[in-house]
């Protein structure tokens, strides 16, 4: 399996947009973070969340793909469970739908990422550190608000035993853990 230094490589390779640089860190933090909650294997959990969106700029115009390519590309780096689980991230197109509590939990982690980002980019500082649980879950009612952080994936926390509120204090503690890496 690769270790994190050799993901991160791996990732700097296939990824130029910082913006997406950035998203992968994100849900690598707010994986490990959730692996903690759990008792799980935070290393495995925050490798998944590093690579998940390695192809994402080669299958932006293909949605279809998107995971697919990534999983190619992994192939032989991983074992098949974290390719199943970076496949099941994208389960609306892949059709492999998620079932234990680590792809669940990717699928929650990639959609609050965003969430949590843009209600730091609302703060008059523009730090995670401004953000409390309360104005996520403010923001997270709010639809028009970071359109684009999917609620519905959000809520996927539910199936995995984690309340809403809950979820967004896991999820924001481990962000803030990272927040100068990724300006915030």
């Amino acid at each position: 399996m690769l270790t994190r230094e050799e993901a991160f490589s791996l990732v700097k390779k296939h990824v130029a947009k910082r913006n997406i640089l950035y998203h992968m860190l994100a849900v690598e933090a707010i994986m490990r973070s959730l692996a903690r909650h759990f008792g799980e294997d935070e290393e495995k959990w925050g490798l998944i969340g590093l690579i998940h969106d390695i192809d994402y700029e080669k299958t932006e115009a293909t949605p279809e793909k998107h995971s697919l390519i990534a999983a190619e590309i992994l192939k032989e780096m991983l074992p098949e469970e974290l390719l199943k689980a970076i496949k099941a991230h994208n389960f609306k197109h892949t059709g492999i739908k998620p079932e234990n509590r680590m792809e669940k939990a990717l699928i929650a982690s990639d959609a609050i990422s965003g969430l949590l980002v843009a209600c730091a980019l609302v703060m008059p500082s523009k730090k995670l550190a401004e953000v409390k649980v309360e104005t996520v879950a403010k923001k997270f009612k709010d639809k028009d608000f970071a359109r684009g952080a999917d609620r519905e994936r959000i809520l996927v926390c539910e199936e995995i035993g984690i309340p809403r509120e809950e979820f967004f204090e896991i999820s924001l503690k481990g962000l803030k853990e990272i927040a100068y890496e990724i300006g915030l």
